[in-house]
């Protein structure tokens, strides 16, 4: 999955470089911050819709969804994939008494 991630936050990162007219990447970046969090905001609602439903094909679908409008987000905000995976591979590596970790890293 690492690798499809990394690849199409390529694509995004090309699409802000360069824009293509029809693009709908393209299009979130010229609405700018604002609509790309509305569509984070909307695709995370859809997320939890699809499974409350319990719709497991929708619901994949739906993070897929999800997970492009971040990546957008994370190009408006110079935020690298490789940055993200530094964050979780440190919380990968905690080890603990769950109370405990939510007590010591509001951050998670």
């Amino acid at each position: 999955m690492q690798d499809v991630i990394k690849a199409l936050y390529q694509v995004v990162l090309e699409r802000k470089a360069q824009p293509q007219e029809g693009s709908y990447t393209c299009y979130l970046f010229e609405q700018g911050v604002d609509k790309i969090l509305k569509k984070v905001g909307e695709e995370s609602s859809e997320v939890i819709i699809a499974a409350k439903n319990g719709e497991n094909h929708d619901t994949a679908n739906e993070i897929c969804d999800l997970l492009y409008h971040l990546l957008v987000l994370m190009a408006e905000q110079g935020i690298s994939v490789e940055e993200v995976n530094a964050i979780l591979e440190q919380r990968r590596q905690k080890i603990g008494n769950l109370k405990q970790f939510h007590q010591t890293d509001h951050n998670s």
